[in-house]
């Protein structure tokens, strides 16, 4: 390191440098998380860059190690499908934590909630009266001939109008500095896990720097996904049992669902576990046979029930709907929730904020050109240089076309794939995530990042205090799936008192 310069200012060079690289002139930089236009520490960065400063290179690498050292024995893992190596790996975490200010965090949680709750209603009026379908807008076909939409929900009764029970939104920071909903994941969303684990290894990195920060916690997040999860039977069983079906150990998410289920103090069961007799379910047991009440499910729709859904399925268990439609049983979340986050109805979650709530959308959505549309279909064509396409079913990264970094092969196959099924594509334009300092290779770089809280809704809407920060940890990258390269790193939500953001 070079004498008189600080560690925070030789990655603001670095930043800057990668700024003048050759780009065109109207692409507007990344929004920097920790340094602002002038090249100065952002205030609530503060702390955290002097306490940088003070540590040598050799130092900052031994605590990435500590850092690394206790996910594997937590054994804190993902599954990579078709990865030719061992596909069990642990995930890729950074050392340095991403802050955000108070004030920032209050707009988060009243857009998330905001949010969410016209989505529950969206739901809930597109499995009954479908209202907002008969006033024209939503598309009629858009919705009821989406893949996710599931017509055997039609007109059963879900506990407060909560079908989605566990929401986690993908955020991104435009070079404005604003926060927009990049999408929505409402099905069986992932990753909160690692936003504890994160948290847990955090406190053991930066002891000092993260007691004196005001940050506020998330170690409350099992109890309230419990709380939640119970109040969906509040009113008809008063200590309800609740378990977390999970596909089995082979699932990407396994360690999620056991860390949960171990934290909540719940039983982790799989499909093979249940009994359905006269539409009740029941959990075998060394002592006999156990009545569930609410199903916190991590299995995707399909496989729930083989005599409803998919007949080839062994995940789940044959009668488990029948039950559920018959109100003796509750799944979180409710099936049919995938409606709610195709990747074709987002573009019109601002009008259906607008249609239910009356408001505008405090969070804005990302500019959505549908391919089912002749018109967009054929400007997205034109530019595919320039667009992020993606297929309306697909997530994690996969299914997806980042114009810019395509090669013209890759954009010769999307422009035959979009032309023969344009109902399944959407397009975004390239967006420049916003960057936060990464220690890559035992130096301080800039990475792309995005956001995903948490929110809870069941008897009431909760916004959890925190996020999973994911990192683009390949240079230049844009994608920020663990499946597609991508990491992850703690997210300190400050408190007001600490927030010295003017």
């Amino acid at each position: 390191m070079v004498k008189g310069t600080s560690r925070v200012e030789l990655q603001a060079a670095k930043t800057e440098a990668a700024g003048r690289a050759p780009v065109v002139a109207a692409t507007p930089l990344p929004y920097d998380e920790m340094r602002d236009a002038a090249g100065k520490v952002r205030p609530h960065y503060a702390a955290l860059a002097e306490r940088i400063d003070t540590l040598s290179s050799d130092e900052l690498a031994e605590r990435q190690k500590t850092l690394e050292r206790f996910f594997l024995l937590q054994g804190i893992t993902f599954t990579v499908y078709g990865a030719e190596s061992s596909t069990e790996r642990i995930i890729p975490t950074d050392l340095l934590p991403r802050i955000i200010a108070a004030e920032e965090w209050k707009t988060i949680d009243a857009g998330l909630t905001q949010r969410l709750r016209a989505l529950n209603m969206f739901l809930a009026d597109i499995y009954s009266g479908q209202q907002i379908l008969m006033d024209g807008v939503v598309p009629r076909d858009l919705v009821l001939n989406a893949p996710s939409y599931r017509r055997e929900m039609q007109n059963l009764y879900v506990p407060h109008q909560a079908y989605a029970n566990v929401c986690g939104s993908d955020l991104i920071r435009q070079p404005d500095g604003k926060f927009a909903v990049l999408e929505d994941n409402l099905r069986v969303p992932s990753g909160v896990s690692y936003m504890l684990a994160n948290r847990e290894a955090s406190k053991r990195v930066f002891p000092g720097t993260f007691r004196g920060a005001g940050v506020r916690p998330i170690d409350r997040y099992p109890d309230l996904l419990l709380t939640t999860l119970k109040s969906m039977a509040a009113d008809w069983r008063p200590n309800p049992q609740v378990v977390v079906l999970t596909p089995g150990v082979y699932n990407s998410a396994y360690f999620e669902h056991a860390y949960l289920a171990r934290l909540m103090g719940v039983p982790l069961v799989e499909g093979r576990d249940l009994v359905v007799h006269d539409n009740m379910v029941y959990m075998r047991t060394t002592t006999g046979l156990r009545r569930i009440d609410i199903i916190y499910r991590r299995v995707d729709d399909d496989f729930i029930d083989p005599l409803t859904f998919r007949r080839d399925s062994g995940l789940g268990s044959a009668g488990l709907f029948n039950a559920y439609r018959a109100g003796n049983v509750v799944i979180c979340n409710a099936p049919g929730t995938g409606v709610a986050d195709d990747k074709a109805v987002y573009a019109y979650v601002p009008e259906i904020i607008r249609y239910y709530l009356g408001e505008d959308a405090i969070l804005p959505n990302i500019e959505t050109f549908l391919c089912r549309e002749p018109a967009q279909l054929s400007h997205v064509l034109a530019n595919l240089d320039k667009f992020v396409v993606k297929a309306v079913g697909a997530s994690g990264g996969y299914g997806m076309l980042v114009g810019p970094h395509s090669t013209k092969a890759q954009q010769d196959e999307f422009a035959a794939a979009l032309t023969a099924d344009p109902e399944n594509y959407i397009a975004q334009p390239t967006i420049q995530l916003s960057t936060g300092p990464c220690l890559i290779e035992h130096e301080i770089d800039s990475r792309h990042v995005d956001l995903r809280p948490f929110i809870l809704c069941g008897e009431k809407i909760v916004v959890t205090p925190g996020a999973l920060t994911r990192v683009a940890l390949r240079k230049g990258s844009l994608v920020v799936n663990s499946s597609q390269g991508g990491g992850s790193k703690d997210t300190w939500v400050l408190t007001d008192k600490k927030d010295l953001q003017p």
